[in-house]
């Protein structure tokens, strides 16, 4: 992580070595949604972002 502005937005650096320039950027909107979708939303994150390192390590 490269920096963060608590509720509202996080900034990381790149997850592909061949393209260390690249940032990636999530922003959180000032009304959210309710807590299901902010759970739907979180797993989806989840999936998204870690699968392939869980899976890295036989989870």
């Amino acid at each position: 992580m490269l920096s963060s502005v608590e509720g509202r937005q996080v900034l990381w650096s790149s997850l592909w070595p061949a393209r260390p320039d690249d940032r990636i950027e999530l922003t959180v909107i000032p009304d959210p949604p309710g807590p299901a979708t902010v759970g739907h939303l979180r797993r989806r994150l989840n999936e998204l972002l870690y699968a392939d390192l869980r899976y890295s390590y036989g989870q």
